[in-house]
């Protein structure tokens, strides 16, 4: 009879830590995702590629914007 309830313990014990494995980060290695890919119709080939970079404007290059007077203050109060 004992030997029976610990069987049944036991059994029920390790499904609880399956589940609970299953649940939290119990894997080994996540997959990543991928961004899609979007394929561009190829009308024109080499010369029109040539012709759109020629035209594309240039990357804008990014500045840091200073805090205003506001949001520093905001910051202070929430750190004191």
């Amino acid at each position: 009879m004992a030997d029976l309830v610990k069987e049944l313990v036991s059994g029920v014990v390790e499904s609880a830590l399956k589940e609970i494995l299953k649940k939290t980060g119990g894997r080994k290695a996540a997959t990543r995702r991928t961004k899609r890919r979007t394929r561009k119709a190829t009308t024109g080939g080499i010369l029109a590629d040539i012709i759109e970079a020629a035209i594309r404007k240039p990357a804008k290059k990014q500045v840091s914007r200073r805090r205003t007077a506001a949001s520093r203050s905001k910051v202070r109060r929430r750190l004191a």
